[in-house]
């Protein structure tokens, strides 16, 4: 019998599909990394009785990066990436070991079946996991097949059986284009980021971003909100005038008429016009006429068209949107959400998918009117050769998709049923009058079949007052005319549908990574989103687009990309080579990257008058080792020290706050220490700011603080401060926090795992002594005589923090900002990660395990 490895995306759609194929039928397992799961049945394929083991990845197995030296911003010239640089594939997530999870499931098998999404992305990940495992399985026979691809679009049985019965090959092309795009990508991004990040930070200090990042498609995109907030800047107010005329049909009631002329901008002959009219008592009907007119019903709907949707009229963000729409498919409520195509293939089950609807209180008549009466073909789109349009595949309720879920399914339900419903009709009626020489018209609108505007109600024809019946030549009495004075106003700042509209329009970015891109110009703090989405770009996103308009327009301006977008799609169909398009798109950049570095005078013109230099920005914090004057500190993004006497600039840990500690001095260089700390709730630790950015042993590395440092007697160091090794991450080791008391911790050095431990207690030491059991440092406890919880009203104790029966109660185990209760259980024997092993650089390399506390610890979370 056979043996079938089959791999989907994500775990949630490797169940669902499993549970299709196997009907229900299945055996479910854990897999070695934890975060995928391996489903079991036995089937047929191809005719033959088979094993099949139903697994999947998270997304991407690796991930493109520089070799080792090339990671150093320090050690590396940027424009040594566009060439000399080395690439390799490294695994996107080490921690989930994919690799090795996919030889273990994969050794054995005979052939492999690869599930992963049906676009690019997916095309390049079947071949990741094919590179993974092709070397374990069982060798074929010569002209054997053992690598199939299914095809799908939507989580449903029809579409997951249709799938299972016409398997495909992965499509090379497809996945070398995403190659070439994440290479050039990475080293046109990375060279331009890494220069004027270190350029401009090391002169100007309230920038506010800690990274000054350039990406081929980021920056275009910021260059749109940049353009829409010059024309903004650079609007000069018009004044107009407008006449504006009432006619009095019956009695009670007035009719405005709108001005054939529109408006003009000279006041004189505004007033003339006014003047003639006003002469006229009553208005002559010239002319009414009737026209039915249709508006028609939409496009079968695509991902730009969703995301531009869930902005506008949903309020939501697109990765937000894409986030929620990509869940909605993997639990099978919708069809594949990225896709260009906005027409039906022949074959599509319209009526079924329609069916699905029929019992929905909000639009169930609707649905069953439709299937009585007929459904109308949708309208002829745009056929991409991807996937059919996101097309709701099962009925929800809001009880079972709540909230943003919610929201977005009815939208895509309800656009749905829009395309397979009518057009909207309705009457225009026309009256055109005549005051004096001047003309004037009235249009008024009355709806005949509203159509899919009942489905979508936003979309229906607004109600109008109703026109009066009249014929040519009619007399009306003239009720009013006046002069309306108005002014011209300015551009809104762009919406992010409207940049998504300008992204798809241009080229930049496709279906899937528009979402990312505006993304990323939010996150680098170069637009800010306003009320309604409305992106108003800061003062750096600003400079930046204006320099780079000043340098080298091509760097922001669309062009260049959208002809490099047309080179990728060029390789995907098989029509262009991958290593040409590589070398010729980096060779283009890299001249474009020396000409930026010779001319960036240019942009640091702009940058001084908006920034400030960093020698006049912070606060005076620690004194310099070298100069013992007061540096800095920097609050703004990235937040770091600088000492302008000796124009040094030493950066700090971010995402916490710092503040001088004790006034205490470095044994080694005499920079005053400074504290960092993540809050009341998570972790602190002191660090010397000389040191944290100039390791002083070996086996330190940039960025470390005292917590990490080895100095054999600093009393802030490892060496007098460790007390044993984490519980749950590999190398770390749990560090007492001195400044902590009275509410005592120790911290994990490498992770966020926190001990709460001697509540109240006067004075927490760690002891010069090992734990004879554990090999962790022994702890000398001072409590205050009032608050001991210690037995016999002593108030000190001297013991093993994992081991020590008297400190059993005394510990408790939490993870930064989250808090986890103490598992306490019995004394019996318990197995785990936790180790308590020596803190010194000579302890015993095979420590006992801890008992008890520790071990329990570790149990529980592992």
């Amino acid at each position: 019998m056979k043996t079938v490895l089959m791999v989907a995306e994500k775990p949630s759609l490797a169940q669902s599909i499993a549970k299709i194929l196997s009907r229900g039928n299945m055996s479910s397992r854990k897999g070695l990394n934890g975060a995928c799961s391996v489903h079991e049945y036995t089937g047929s394929f191809i005719g033959q009785s088979a094993h099949f083991k139903m697994t999947s990845v998270c997304g991407h197995v690796m991930t493109l990066d520089f070799i080792g030296k090339y990671n150093s911003w320090d050690k590396v010239d940027p424009a040594e990436l566009f060439s000399k640089a080395p690439t390799e594939k490294k695994e996107a997530n080490p921690k989930l070991t994919m690799v090795k999870f996919l030889q273990v499931e994969g050794r054995g098998c005979d052939c492999i079946v690869l599930w992963l999404d049906c676009d690019k992305e997916g095309e390049n990940i079947c071949f990741e996991v094919l590179d993974a495992v092709l070397p374990v399985m069982n060798k074929p026979r010569s002209t054997e097949r053992t690598i199939y691809r299914a095809k799908f679009s939507s989580i449903t049985d029809t579409d997951i059986c249709n799938a299972m019965n016409h398997l495909g090959e992965p499509n090379r092309n497809e996945a070398l284009s995403v190659d070439a795009r994440q290479e050039l990508d990475l080293r046109i991004g990375c060279a331009f980021t890494r220069f004027q990040t270190k350029y401009f930070q090391g002169k100007y200090g309230n920038l506010d971003s800690s990274l000054i990042s350039f990406g081929p498609c980021q920056t275009p995109t910021l260059g749109f909100c940049v353009e829409r907030h010059d024309k903004i800047q650079s609007f000069k107010p018009e004044t107009y005038w407008v006449l504006q005329a009432k006619v009095n049909p019956e009695k009670e009631s007035s009719l405005t008429l709108d001005w054939d002329r529109v408006r003009v901008f000279d006041r004189e002959i505004a007033q003339m016009f006014l003047n003639i009219t006003k002469m006229a008592k009553e208005a002559k009907v010239e002319s009414v006429s009737k026209k039915e007119k249709v508006k028609q019903r939409p496009l079968a709907l695509n991902t730009v068209e969703m995301l531009r949707v869930a902005s506008a009229a949903l309020g939501m963000g697109p990765q937000h949107a894409m986030q929620i729409a990509e869940r909605l498919y993997t639990q099978g409520y919708i069809s594949y959400p990225r896709t260009e195509t906005t027409h039906y293939p022949e074959n599509f089950d319209l009526k079924g998918c329609l069916r699905q609807q029929a019992n929905n209180p909000y639009w169930a008549e609707t649905v069953k009117a439709l299937l009585s009466e007929g459904i109308n073909r949708p309208r002829k789109g745009h056929d991409a050769g991807d996937h059919p349009p996101i097309t709701p595949m099962r009925a929800a309720t809001e009880a079972e998709l709540g909230g943003d879920g919610w929201r977005l399914y009815e939208y895509i339900t309800r656009h749905f049923i829009a395309t397979v419903s009518a057009d909207c009709k309705y009457l225009q009626t026309t009256i055109s009058f005549s005051i004096g020489p001047e003309r004037f018209t009235c249009i008024g609108k009355v709806v005949t079949s509203p159509g899919f505007t009942e489905i979508m109600p936003w979309h229906s024809i607004p109600l109008e007052e109703s026109l009066p019946h009249c014929e040519k030549g009619d007399l009306f009495p003239v009720g009013e005319i006046k002069l309306l004075e108005k002014q011209t106003s300015p551009p809104d700042y762009l919406t992010e549908a409207e940049l998504i509209t300008l992204m798809e329009k241009h080229g930049i970015g496709t279906d899937a990574s528009i979402p990312v891109h505006i993304n990323n110009i939010c996150q680098r703090n170069y637009v800010t989103v306003e009320s309604g989405r409305r992106l108003k770009p800061t003062n750096l996103g600003i400079v930046l687009v204006h320099g780079y308009y000043k340098i080298d327009a091509e760097l922001v301006l669309p062009t260049i990309r959208s002809a490099v977008e047309k080179q990728l799609n060029l390789i995907a169909l098989g029509k262009a080579n991958y290593h040409q398009v590589l070398e010729h798109t980096l060779d283009i950049f890299k001249r474009k990257f020396h000409y930026f570095v010779d001319s960036i005078a240019g942009m640091d013109e702009l940058m001084e008058v908006s920034f400030s230099p960093l020698a006049a920005t912070g606060k005076p914090l620690s004194r310099c080792g070298k100069c013992h004057r007061f540096m800095k500190y920097i609050q703004a993004k990235p937040s770091r020290l600088h000492c302008s006497h000796c124009d040094d600039t030493y950066s700090l840990p971010q995402n916490g706050t710092i503040k001088l500690y004790k006034e205490l001095r470095c044994p080694l260089d005499d920079f005053e220490l400074v504290l960092w700390s993540s809050g009341s709730r998570g972790k602190s630790y002191p660090l010397c700011p000389y040191c944290y950015n100039h390791p002083p042993f070996r086996d330190m590395k940039k960025g470390m603080g005292c917590n990490e440092c080895t100095h054999p007697t600093c009393q802030h160091s490892l060496s007098m401060l460790g007390i044993g090794q984490c519980v749950e991450c590999e190398n770390g080791v749990l560090v007492l926090d001195s400044t902590s008391g009275p509410k005592w911790k120790m911290a994990c050095n490498k992770c966020n795992v926190i001990v709460h431990f001697f509540e109240n207690a006067h004075k927490v030491r760690v002891s010069p002594e090992t734990c004879d059991l554990c090999d962790a440092a022994l702890v000398d406890v001072d409590f205050n005589k009032a608050k001991s919880p210690l037995p016999g009203d002593e108030t000190q104790h001297s013991g093993c923090v994992f081991c020590d029966p008297v400190f059993q109660d005394l510990v408790e185990l939490k993870h930064a900002a989250m808090r986890h209760p103490m598992h306490r259980g019995g004394q019996g024997k318990r197995q785990g990660r936790g180790r308590g092993k020596g803190r010194r650089p000579g302890g015993r390399l095979n420590p006992k395990k801890p008992k008890d506390k520790m071990a329990a610890l570790a149990a529980y979370f592992v």
